[in-house]
């Protein structure tokens, strides 16, 4: 079974996956990374690249050319990025459905991550609202797992003060997920119940928080041994999914954020109450199609019952960034993190979040160790 989240499904069926913001330097038709002839190689950054579909052993450390800036983008030092389950699905291929926007063979751009945070090094001529050495963070569509990385200006935004940049590095594209799954998704109010079903993961750990700070009555479902994590991150009460099945406990939520598919809908639907709200943020499915035929049910299914059975559209950019720094700044949310790998050991970080289930986030130090 395959696990996929549908944020990325949402937007390779759109067909919003965007090329900007990518490396310029890495050959998409050989899939072979070369030093642009301009520069020296006293110019050149390690980045870890990937130029099959297989386990963690695809990604390698190599030497790339330092992109070249375009006239709307930054080019960011970074100093540390953050594992996703979107860059496991990018080193797997899998379902292979999402290939059809990654790439048939071969993934068309084959610097690996998505999240990072770091400094500004340089900016384009278009630029005007960041200056050389402010501390930022983003979420790209790939190339976080190198010492620099090129960032449209629109998705990028000064990261939080009272975060490392390991810490920073978490945050974007989990937090953003949460946050937009919670508060635009299910329109989560204050005085509500809401249950996460993945509570301790990297969108979790956010999403208990998040949900607290929108006022909620937060029910956690994880295993027993990061019960205590969600606990401490807020949650009002935990279920142990290996000796309770919240499906069949009785109790009713306004909102459910399934971030595990582990459920049938008809499962979930009777967890909701009459008018409640369910999201599908994530999903286990076929290794073809993945959660498709999930989330077609669920679509198919909303304008008929009195629940609301949804999924939600993926938003990045400066404005999101800029409400989660507030967030974090105000001491409202803090990022959970599970342990940290150096660059060199990118494979080891995909590799034990792929087998040990990771609870929190995974950081990638990048050049200096994260300050």
């Amino acid at each position: 079974m395959v696990r996929f989240p549908i944020s990325t499904l949402h937007r390779m069926v759109t067909h919003e996956f965007r090329t900007e913001g990518t490396y310029r330097a890495m050959n998409e038709t050989t899939n072979s990374v070369f030093i642009h002839p301009a520069r020296s190689k006293a110019n050149t950054m390690k980045a870890v690249i990937q130029r099959s579909y297989g386990t963690a052993a695809v990604l390698r450390l190599a030497d790339a050319a330092i992109p070249a800036v375009g006239d709307d983008e930054v080019l960011v030092r970074v100093r540390a990025a953050a594992v996703n389950h979107a860059d496991w699905v990018y080193t797997s291929g899998r379902p292979l459905i999402a290939r059809l926007a990654f790439g048939l063979r071969a993934p068309k751009q084959i610097v690996r991550g998505k999240d990072l945070a770091g400094e500004v090094h340089e900016v384009g001529k278009n630029v005007t609202q960041f200056r050389l050495g402010d501390e930022v963070y983003a979420e790209v569509e790939a190339g976080a797992f190198a010492e620099y990385a090129i960032v449209p200006a629109k998705l990028l935004a000064l990261k939080p003060a009272n975060l490392t940049f390991g810490q920073a590095a978490t945050v974007p594209l989990s937090a953003r997920t949460a946050l937009q799954a919670l508060r635009d998704g299910g329109n989560l109010r204050s005085g509500q119940t809401v249950l996460i079903n993945g509570a301790s993961g990297g969108v979790g750990t956010y999403a208990v928080q998040i949900a607290k700070a929108l006022g909620a009555e937060v029910t956690g479902v994880a295993s027993a041994r990061n019960a205590e994590l969600v606990r401490s991150l807020g949650a009002d009460t935990v279920i142990d999914y290996s000796t309770e099945d919240f499906t069949t406990g009785g109790r009713r939520y306004d909102v459910i954020l399934d971030l595990i598919g582990n459920h049938s809908l008809s499962k979930l639907r009777r967890t909701l109450t009459h008018n409640g709200t369910l999201v599908l943020s994530s999903g286990t499915g076929s290794a073809v199609f993945g959660p498709m035929g999930r989330i077609i049910r669920a679509l198919a299914l909303s304008p008929f019952v009195s629940q609301n059975l949804r999924i939600f559209a993926a938003t990045l950019g400066t404005e999101v960034l800029d409400e989660l720094r507030e967030l974090i700044e105000a001491g409202r949310v803090t990022p959970a993190i599970d342990r940290s790998y150096s660059l060199r050991e990118t494979p080891d970080a995909i590799r034990y979040f792929a087998d040990e289930h990771a609870h929190g986030k995974i950081v990638i130090a990048v050049g200096e160790q994260s300050k």
